[in-house]
């Protein structure tokens, strides 16, 4: 064999090295992404799952202070009460369970905000007034945490549907993440009459 001959089949050898540690260093930047996007989604349910204990956290304390003042809406105030419990019963991968409750706690406590109208005692009561306010703050930082869930898991989704992460996505049989909806109820507007 002459040198020519040599130096050509070691320049194949060398372009089929090159070619395949191209195509696995796409394939391992592919995957990597993927499961990138993935951890964002994780993270953002993971905010939701912190927002939702700490309003779990601060309803025993708005029950026991309206309890005082209004002793004939123990129906308001066991809901409530019954809806956290149920809450922190639901196991921790079931997403759109713990939203649905978490919709209807929302639903509850504004009945118990809008019992301080009622009760201008209750009003008045510093402790109630901060607790309405950290409950409050805690569902439009619940709300957020839904919108961020919802942006991670369409990118995290968009990956999987595109070429060509889909081509590796379809090999580790990765699935796509559900969004978290709006209750039909809220997406009814509201009738205004004047």
């Amino acid at each position: 064999m002459d040198l020519e001959k040599i130096g050509g089949i070691i320049m194949i050898y060398i372009i089929i090295i090159v070619v395949l540690a191209v195509l696995i260093f796409g394939y391992i930047s592919l995957y990597n992404g993927l499961q990138r996007a993935k951890i964002y989604t994780e993270e953002a349910w993971s905010q939701i799952d912190v927002q939702l204990k700490r309003r779990n956290d601060l309803i025993p304390n708005l029950v026991e202070t309206t309890k005082g003042y209004a002793k004939h809406e123990k129906d308001t105030l066991s809901q409530v009460v019954s809806l956290r419990n149920q809450m922190t019963q639901i196991p921790s991968g079931n997403h759109q369970e713990k939203m649905a409750v978490s919709d209807q706690l929302s639903n509850s406590l504004k009945t118990v905000f809008a019992l301080a109208e009622s009760y201008p005692d209750l009003k008045a009561n510093t402790e109630f007034t901060k607790l309405m306010e950290e409950l409050s703050n805690t569902e439009n930082k619940i709300a957020y945490s839904r919108q961020l869930f919802n942006s991670s898991a369409a990118s995290y989704n968009q990956k999987l549907v595109t070429v060509p992460s889909n081509i590796v996505a379809n090999i580790h049989h990765m699935k796509k993440v559900g969004y978290l909806e709006t209750p039909t109820d809220e997406k009814v507007a509201p009738k205004v009459e004047f």
